[in-house]
C-alpha cells in the first residue's frame, strides 16, 4: 500500500486536556481505527533552539523528546494532521511517502491490499 509515514516530535511533559500529548495523540489515532502507533523517548537531542538535551539523571524531567509515529494512508495522516489544527497543538511533525504492507497478510488484510491503488 502507498501512504505515508508521519512522526511528530513532542516534549515528554508536553500535555493536552490534563494528559501526556504523546499517550493522548496514540489515543486519538487508536480511535480513528489507525493500524498501529509507536512512542519513543529520546536519549538525546537539540531543536531549533540549538540547546542539547541528554537523558542524565540529574537533568529535569520533561526536557526531552518523544517521537510518536505511524505508518497511515494519505487519508489517515490529513484527519491526524487536520486533529491537531482543530485542537490547536503545535507540534513538529515529518512526513514522509511510504510503501508498505505485510510480508505474509491474513486474509483480511490480502483483500484491502487488492483493492488499493498501486503506483509504479
Amino acid at each position: 500500500m502507498e501512504g505515508s509515514f508521519l512522526r511528530f516530535y513532542l516534549r515528554e511533559n508536553q500535555r493536552h486536556h490534563g494528559r501526556l500529548l504523546w499517550e493522548w495523540l496514540l489515543e486519538q489515532a487508536n480511535r480513528m481505527e489507525i493500524r498501529g502507533g509507536s512512542a519513543f523517548r529520546a536519549m538525546a537531542g537539540f531543536g531549533r533552539h540549538h540547546h542539547l538535551h541528554e537523558d542524565h539523571f540529574f537533568e529535569l524531567a520533561g526536557t526531552l523528546t518523544v517521537e510518536v509515529e505511524f505508518i497511515v494512508t494519505d487519508n489517515e495522516a490529513q484527519q491526524l494532521l487536520a486533529l491537531l489544527q482543530a485542537e490547536k497543538i503545535r507540534v513538529f511533525y515529518a512526513q514522509i511517502p511510504a510503501r508498505f504492507g505485510v510480508t505474509i497478510p491474513d486474509a483480511d488484510e490480502a483483500v484491502v491490499a487488492a483493492t488499493m491503488p498501486h503506483s509504479t
